[in-house]
């Protein structure tokens, strides 16, 4: 389909809630592609639809892009997120995390270690997604996204816990 151009903060729509996907079919369809797409074309795991000025309540997470060490044993490797609503969390991880729509940055983000998640598919039917470690923090940050929030709103301290990326 189309790698699309990634919006990088301060863009206004990183700060908006997106919209509950009302409509299932060929259109939402050309979405998802187009994020795996874009998602694909950069080195991130993760790509929500308002990162592309979509504002829609889509998302997506490719877990084969992790590294080795970091991945769940008994993870699907592609994760198509719609509508998201997160149903609990529990335990803590402050990971240091990194976002697509921020590249210079990453910070300390406090985040639950275990999550459960109802989401639909692309049909419309709804799941129950129960993560922990880095696809638990995978799965908040995106839905961060949808909800018009980026990892450096979460940041506790500004002076000691955001840090310039290496490259």
């Amino acid at each position: 389909m189309a790698v699309r151009p990634i919006l990088i903060f301060p863009d206004r729509h990183l700060s908006q809630p997106a919209r509950t996907v009302q409509y299932f079919g060929p259109k939402l369809d050309t979405l998802i592609q187009d994020l795996m797409d874009t998602l694909r074309s950069t080195p991130g795991v993760g790509l929500a639809a308002p990162q592309i000025g979509v504002m829609e309540r889509v998302s997506v997470i490719d877990f084969s892009r992790m590294k080795k060490k970091l991945k769940p044993a008994p993870c699907q490797d592609v994760r198509v997120l719609i509508n998201p609503i997160l149903l609990s969390g529990s335990g803590i991880q402050v990971p240091r995390e990194g976002c697509l729509s921020i590249p210079d940055l990453l910070a300390n983000v406090r985040r639950y270690e275990e999550v459960r998640v109802r989401i639909q598919d692309q049909m419309g039917a709804e799941l129950i997604l129960t993560a922990s470690g880095f696809e638990a923090l995978a799965l908040q940050h995106e839905m961060d996204h949808l909800d018009g929030k980026l990892f450096i709103d979460r940041v506790l301290n500004l002076k000691t816990d955001v840090f310039r990326r290496k490259t």
